[in-house]
């Protein structure tokens, strides 16, 4: 199964808060089956279990939701005491206007508004003072602000939403081009502030959601709402999700050709090509992305063999998997493999919660 994976860039600007605290961050690191050496590589990459274990271990570390990278802490459990106001509200525009005024009691909070714009027909959820120390934090607090808002959103309605658009009030980083696959839509940067654009009729749409939802929702926090796709809305995910089917077929795997993705799809091969230029991506780059991270996820999970692992995700060669490894890590299998064989407190690896596969 492929599932998704984490640029180390993310990793190392959620450690920057705990770190500006003093907190040791090499233990939960390794808590998390992260490899220290790993956040030395600019290419390096988590999956999203490594990725969601650390989180929470900051959550305890800084004992703020916020992992200590805003100017005052968001205490935990309050995320989860707003999500429970929001509950009784009768449709989706009720519940984030509640949200934004639930946090809009505390000082220091992030300044959240939802704005709605009649001349075309859009609402916009803007971050209109991000938390932010230095610049790399700005994009990683930024992106999840919007990631877990955008999908919060659909999770209380039960329906997919897709984004118009998402802006973004920092410079673009070195990994810009991430944003179009985490958002599935047009990104700016450099903008007035941080917001995302979608269609305003889905604030009409009614609140679905109940207390057991909401339990359950929690517990798996947050990887279901930063690790999980936005709901395939993007031609860009239906391909992907194609690809990931094709690797959960018997080794060797035989990935569609674009082509054939364009029939399932029932397009033309160049009506597929120019969908997936407009939102900045092409076939081979998501199917590099899908073996990707269905390599990193079983190097870091368990012991089969390098050999194996390539005949599964749909390479003939040995030789041809190491090209590409190289290309998508800067290192071989084995040595990704090598250093990540780190061990984990107690010698047993740690729980994995329940429902964090996409």
């Amino acid at each position: 199964m492929s599932r998704l994976t984490i640029a180390v860039h993310h990793v190392r600007a959620a450690l920057g808060g705990a770190r500006r605290l003093g907190i040791d961050t090499a233990p939960l690191l390794q808590g998390a089956g992260i490899p220290p050496l790993l956040l030395a590589d600019d290419r390096a990459r988590v999956t999203a279990e490594q990725f969601t274990r650390l989180i929470r271990a900051l959550h305890q570390a800084t004992d703020d939701e916020f992992l200590g990278l805003g100017p005052v802490p968001s205490r935990r459990g309050t995320f989860a005491m707003m999500c429970h106001t929001c509950l009784s509200c009768p449709d989706l525009g009720s519940a984030l206007e509640r949200a934004t005024r639930f946090y809009g009691l505390f000082p220091g909070g992030p300044d959240l508004a939802v704005e709605t714009h009649p001349d075309d027909g859009l609402a916009v959820f803007a971050v209109r003072s991000d938390l932010h120390h230095h610049h790399d934090e700005t994009a990683f607090v930024a992106a999840c602000l919007l990631l877990i808002w955008h999908r919060l959103a659909g999770w209380l309605i039960g329906r997919r939403i897709p984004l118009r658009w998402a802006r973004f009030a920092h410079p673009a980083p070195a990994y810009a081009d991430e944003y179009r696959e985490l958002f599935g839509c047009p990104v700016r940067f450099g903008a007035p502030h941080t917001a995302a654009g979608w269609d305003a009729r889905w604030l009409t749409a009614p609140v679905v959601r109940d207390q057991p939802a909401l339990a359950a929702l929690l517990y798996r926090a947050p990887a279901d709402l930063l690790g999980r796709r936005d709901y395939g809305t993007t031609v860009a995910e239906q391909v992907r999700r194609s690809l990931v089917q094709a690797l959960r077929s018997p080794a060797p795997a035989r990935l569609p050709d674009a082509g054939e993705v364009a029939a399932r799809l029932a397009v033309s091969p160049a009506t597929l090509r120019r969908r997936l230029r407009a939102e900045g991506t092409s076939y081979q780059r998501l199917k590099d992305a899908v073996r990707r991270d269905a390599a990193l996820a079983a190097l870091a999970d368990g012991p089969e063999s390098i050999a194996a692992l390539a005949a599964r995700i749909g390479f003939s060669e040995d030789a041809a998997f190491h090209r590409a490894f190289r290309r998508w890590t800067g290192t071989t299998p084995g040595a990704y493999r090598l250093t990540g064989a780190t061990p984990r407190p107690g010698g047993q690896p740690p729980a994995v919660p329940r429902g964090q596969q996409s």
